[in-house]
């Protein structure tokens, strides 16, 4: 225990115990005055002089203001309470010769009366007044103005002073231990319940050095786990030889980073699987739990082989639908034209029955040939050869179409959307569900990829050549070696988890767009600091350009240029982010290091 701590104040006992030490300290004070009462009553018998009865009149004092603490008992009234122990001491033993006296014992009253209050601030206070005392005491003997007390009065101040300190310094510290012993077994049974619920919590915790040797552990091991392994060999032996690697990578990624979290299997245990996370102690250890994850591996195994399966077939699905296109609606049409030519009866007429049965046949093809062509888009869209359909529109329909669908998954991040679009119609001729899906995406994106608390601002802007949406975001950012790929299927950037976050198929699918629309997709960001998309359509009113012009390919922007809108959002992001969210609070218990190193119960089936 440092010294700092040691002069530290307790922590406050229960009710129970505060009622008990104040009770003892008034005993002990009203003792102390009883006694001293006693021997001034056997020193009037001598006779004795004023100045003896002025020293025992004196110390009786202090004992009976102990009343005081019946109405306020605070940490000032205490030190009053030192201080006025102090100065009836050194009256006392002033007044009988000094530090030569018979009652210079009674210079260490002020230490005595901390210890009754049994508080380590007031021994602090105690021992420094006794000290002054004692200096004061010696000053006065060595001045001698005052007397020395003959040898009969100095014999009884004797055997009162030492009788005194015995008896008072033997009641002061009996209350005292019982106090601390009664605190040592709550902590004792405090640690007990603590070690308790370290070896009952249903998983197992380990402390592993640099090296990955186990230096404690706790709890229930998970099945299949090679405890004989793990606790002599270590970390990395405990698992199935090909996993060994990924667990001496995962030690050296907890070490480097403070974290890691990974799955493997278990030595000579192929049908368990065992979960491991790891965290960097403040003394440079590591800290794990490991837990049995066979059911949980198991169901993520069948649910990758299903999705694997799934993408398989919607693959071949997509490509059978591209390719049969030709083949389903050329003989379709067909059908269609031929009867259509019967149910006008071009060539001459026919039977009124036949006329019907041509009617029917005519309608039965416009439905399935409706119904294909559905499917054809929805396929084509994932094939990226979807097809315009141009219409006149006010541009602000489907930018606010898309800002309603994504505001919803932006409430549930706390993510602030903020849109800026004109107040007068913007009329364009392009395809409506293309503008719409492609606003939906950038915004997706920009939220998926933004922390809770971001900003993604959308901006909608006429201009010369057509229109302009601008999104901007407060996320994680592109790198900028990334930047020169992002945009094209299945690509994506950053980390392993932030890659798990989407398909790279977003980007894509606008920048395909925005070319069927003869338009432009540029893209700007900063690593951390978020990103920023624009989408620059030539598309204007239908009576000035009916028609789109050519796909015109997509030009990043040059490197270290930034919108003055996105120097708005990244300054509102340095504003906003105050503290990294995922920071670790690490917390040490203290008194653990009086357990066993081990203890490990068996898994229970």
């Amino acid at each position: 225990m440092s010294l700092n701590a040691y002069f530290q104040d307790e922590a406050p006992p229960a009710q129970g115990g505060l009622q008990s030490l104040r009770l003892s300290v008034m005993v002990w004070h009203l003792c102390w005055s009883g006694y001293t009462l006693l021997g001034l009553l056997g020193l009037l018998f001598l006779p004795a002089s004023l100045f003896v009865i002025g020293a025992m009149v004196a110390i009786t004092v202090p004992g009976a203001a102990c009343v005081m603490l019946l109405s306020r008992d605070s940490q000032v009234m205490r030190q009053g309470l030192m201080w006025l122990w102090a100065g009836c001491a050194f009256i006392a033993v002033a007044l009988t010769g000094g530090i030569a006296g018979p009652l210079a014992a009674w210079c260490a009253l002020p230490l005595l009366a901390a210890v009754v209050l049994n508080q380590r601030t007031l021994i602090t206070l105690g021992a420094s007044l006794a000290f002054g005392v004692t200096l004061f005491a010696i000053m006065i003997s060595m001045w001698h103005g005052i007397r020395l007390p003959d040898d009969q009065e100095g014999f009884w101040l004797s055997v009162i002073a030492n009788v005194s300190m015995v008896a008072g310094l033997g009641l002061a510290v009996l209350p005292a231990l019982r106090m601390r012993s009664e605190r040592a077994i709550d902590a004792e049974d405090a640690r007990a319940r603590l070690l308790n619920m370290l070896t009952e919590q249903p998983g197992l915790l380990i402390c592993v050095d640099g090296d990955g040797r186990v230096v404690s552990a706790y709890g229930e091991a998970p099945a299949g786990l090679d405890l004989k392994a793990l606790l002599q060999l270590g970390l990395s032996a405990s698992a199935h030889v090909p996993d060994r690697i990924v667990v001496k990578a995962a030690i050296e990624q907890a070490i480097m980073e403070g974290r890691a979290d990974i799955g493997f299997t278990p030595y000579a245990a192929m049908d368990h699987y065992v979960l491991l996370s790891l965290r960097r102690g403040q003394d440079n250890r590591l800290y794990g739990v490991m837990n049995d994850g066979s059911l949980s591996h198991a169901h993520e195994a069948s649910l990758e082989a299903a999705r694997v399966e799934a993408e398989s077939l919607n693959q071949g699905k997509t490509q059978f639908l591209a390719s049969m296109s030709h083949e389903l609606r050329t003989p379709l049409n067909a059908v269609i034209g031929f009867s259509d030519i019967m149910r006008m009866q071009l060539f001459g007429e026919m039977p009124p029955k036949y006329a019907e049965y041509a009617q029917l046949i005519w309608e039965s093809g416009q439905h399935v040939l409706d119904m294909i062509n559905d499917v054809l888009d929805m396929s084509k869209i994932e094939a990226q050869k979807y097809e315009l359909t141009l219409e006149g529109f006010d541009m602000r329909e489907p930018v606010s179409a898309a800002l309603r669908l994504i505001r919803g998954q932006a409430h549930e991040k706390a993510i602030d959307i903020i849109s800026h679009m004109p107040q007068m119609p913007v009329m364009v001729t392009a395809d409506k569900r293309a503008i719409k899906q492609i606003c939906l995406n950038l915004l997706s994106n920009a939220v998926k990829f933004t922390p809770q608390g971001g900003h993604v601002t959308l901006t909608l802007s006429p201009t010369e050549a057509g229109v302009d949406i601008l999104i901007a975001d407060t996320g994680i950012g592109i790198a900028p070696d990334d930047l020169s790929r992002i945009g094209q299927p299945y690509e994506q950037s950053g980390t392993p988890e932030q890659r798990a976050m989407g398909t790279g198929l977003g980007l894509s699918i606008v920048k395909s767009m925005a070319h069927l629309l003869g338009g432009t997709m540029t893209l700007s960001s900063q690593l951390g600091e978020g990103t920023t998309v624009r989408v620059s359509l030539p598309v204007v009113k239908p009576e000035e350009q009916p028609e789109l012009p050519m796909p015109v390919p997509v030009q990043p922007e040059p490197a270290g240029v930034v919108q003055s809108l996105e120097a708005f959002v990244r300054a509102a992001q340095n504003a906003t982010l105050s503290h990294n969210p995922l920071e670790d609070i690490h917390h040490t218990p203290e008194g653990l290091s009086s357990f066993s190193d081990f203890v490990i119960r068996p898994p229970k089936s």
